[in-house]
């Protein structure tokens, strides 16, 4: 499969290249292929503090940044569409998470582009049982990739 990615930057941040985030967000769709429709398109914002913690406030009412938003498509049923949603990451956020965390940045992104892609596909975190379910599915993915497992604490000497 091979979903439409479109990447929207706001100016001046470092993220990773298109690809890298076309190819997350790929390995994400291939646990629910079968459910999906034929051409699936996803939409990326790489955005700065500001943006995203406006649009927290807004949408999950919640002061400052976090970092990753997902806004699943909303479509009528008779409309056939390959659209699943928009994802928002906050640049910032994921450089200072990784280095809290230990975490090579390039690994925070692909885990971040997972999750919120994840949450495209109806997966949510809210109870502990959707948690561990949606945090195992990542963790398969991403260390399907190559990757280091999300959740694993790191051991530090």
């Amino acid at each position: 499969m091979s979903p439409t990615v479109h990447i929207d930057r706001e100016a001046g941040l470092e993220a990773p290249d298109d690809e890298s985030f076309s190819r997350w967000v790929a390995m994400a769709l291939t646990t629910q292929q079968h459910t999906l429709h034929k051409h699936p398109e996803v939409s990326i914002r790489i955005n700065s503090l500001v943006e995203m913690t406006s649009l927290n406030e807004q949408y999950r009412h919640k002061s400052g940044p976090t970092n990753v938003l997902s806004f699943p498509a909303d479509l009528p049923v008779e409309v056939s569409s390959g659209l699943l949603g928009d994802i928002v990451i906050c640049a910032p956020v994921v450089q200072l998470e990784a280095s809290e965390q230990g975490k090579a940045p390039i690994c925070h992104w692909a885990h971040m582009t997972v999750h919120g892609t994840l949450h495209l596909l109806g997966f949510d975190h809210i109870d502990d049982d959707e948690a561990e379910q949606m945090e195992a599915l990542e963790t398969h993915i991403l260390t399907s990739m190559g990757y280091p497992d999300p959740y694993r604490p790191l051991i530090t000497s």
